[in-house]
């Protein structure tokens, strides 16, 4: 059931099981995968190989506990798409980043399906499986076991879904690194991860400056004194003079009197109104 997994991409992969599966050989298979009854289990250029456990069953003739090989191997994409999935990938802020500081985004899926592609398996033709026990059902209940042992690994490294389809993590962060958001994320990973120099001290060092002749009186009051009062300026006895260089009849002006005489009587109002402040 999708409980024995912990995180949304062992959750997904599960349920792509689920949907093809007999549930009493998931059953069984659960069972296998929590019983201890998998020896051993690798993952290897991108196929699981598990050596696990069978029954003793005299009615068939087993009176020794026999062990079984089992493989599972998930289709891969092929280069073409794995270079059309890392283009668009890389030009997501959001997906490299995460990717890069091994992290998993949450909505890696979605960068697939717009490339008509899936990360995550999610029918039965995407399971290549085999096991050396005599049932001939497959997936049988040492597969489904399999299965889910492979769901909990997923738990805890999800970058093992790239390298079951085909593409391991170093060559995934390696062609990642390749474009510019990768370089400059890159680059700014490998400046936090660099050897730490030694210092003296953490303090930053005083310099000495020699003491000048400057009194303290002339220091903080000044040499030179103020004036005592400052006289105002002189207003220009030319109304508008920034106006009357601009010309008399400007490219926004459509009426046909004076511009320059128009802005004089404005300026001339505004001068004799506030005349108080002037």
């Amino acid at each position: 059931m999708a409980q024995f997994s912990r995180t949304w991409w062992g959750r997904r992969f599960i349920a792509a099981l689920e949907e093809f599966t007999d549930p009493g050989r998931l059953s069984r298979g659960r069972s296998y995968a929590n019983g201890g009854r998998i020896k051993s289990f690798e993952i290897k250029e991108g196929v699981a190989t598990a050596q696990v456990r069978g029954s003793v069953n005299p009615y068939f003739g087993v009176y020794k506990e026999p062990l079984y090989t089992t493989v599972i191997e998930i289709k891969s994409i092929s280069a073409a798409n794995w270079s059309a999935a890392i283009a668009y990938v890389a030009s997501k802020a959001g997906f490299i980043s995460k990717l890069l500081l091994n992290e998993m985004p949450d909505n890696i899926e979605d960068a697939f399906s717009t490339l008509g592609l899936h990360l995550l398996p999610h029918q039965r033709s995407d399971f290549k499986t085999r096991c050396s026990c005599p049932d001939s059902s497959n997936p049988c209940k040492h597969i489904a076991g399999v299965y889910y042992l492979l769901a909990a690994k997923l738990d805890r490294d999800p970058f093992l879904l790239f390298e079951l389809r085909g593409l391991s993590r170093t060559d995934l962060h390696a062609e990642l690194a390749k474009s510019p958001l990768g370089m400059a994320l890159s680059q700014e990973l490998a400046a936090e991860q660099s050897t730490p120099t030694p210092v003296e001290s953490y303090y930053t060092k005083l310099d000495t400056i020699a003491a000048s002749d400057v009194s303290l009186k002339d220091f903080w009051q000044g040499s030179k004194r103020l004036p005592a009062a400052i006289q105002p300026e002189t207003q220009n006895s030319v109304s508008a003079i920034v106006i009357k260089k601009q010309g008399d009849f400007p490219a926004f002006w459509h009426k046909d009197s004076s511009f320059i005489a128009t802005m004089e009587e404005l300026y001339q109002r505004v001068k004799t109104k506030n005349r108080e402040i002037l």
